[in-house]
């Protein structure tokens, strides 16, 4: 059923921003010494309801943020957005990062900390409040805060989904 939901969008056909939300060093001890390498993870979007993320793994930052960027942009999701907000209350999860996001008045802003504000401000909702619940290890905390946002749905998608009128969704 959640399955069912995600709506995949072609980067082709639009003009999308990226922001990074980490990158990390990492290190392979061999015989010789220390190899370094960077891993990032990175979140593109349109600004208008749809994001997706990525991570690059490279010897050199910008080779790591660029294969982040290609990645990210294979697994673009479409997200329902109402009025700059999220049509309802959602909690989401991937492995130990959990996430809970509410729809917020107008003029609220994004009220959400570091990973999440950037997966949130890349699919271009203005105002929302967010908490993450779980770990708060990037990785986890962006996935889960995507799954949350592709099982939204609106009220017309709800409707269709039923098979009923959307004035039946709302007076019963």
């Amino acid at each position: 059923m959640a399955l069912s939901n995600i709506k995949r969008v072609k980067s082709s056909e639009i003009e999308l921003k990226d922001r990074l939300v980490s990158i990390q060093r990492v290190a392979k001890v061999t015989k010789g010494g220390r190899t370094f390498s960077f891993s990032a993870i990175v979140v593109v979007g349109d600004e208008n309801g749809i994001v997706g993320y990525g991570l690059g793994k490279a010897k050199e930052v910008t080779e790591a943020i660029t294969k982040g960027i290609d990645d990210a942009k294979k697994n673009l999701v479409k997200v329902p957005i109402i009025k700059g907000t999220v049509p309802h209350a959602q909690y989401g999860k991937y492995s130990g990062g959990s996430v809970l996001i509410k729809p917020a008045v107008g003029g609220t802003g994004v009220l959400a900390g570091g990973a999440m504000r950037a997966v949130l401000e890349s699919a271009g909702i203005k105002d929302v409040l967010a908490k993450s619940l779980g770990s708060s290890n990037p990785h986890n905390v962006v996935k889960a805060t995507v799954a949350a946002l592709s099982d939204m749905r609106d009220a017309y998608t709800v409707a269709q989904h039923r098979g009923v009128d959307l004035n039946k969704v709302f007076n019963g």
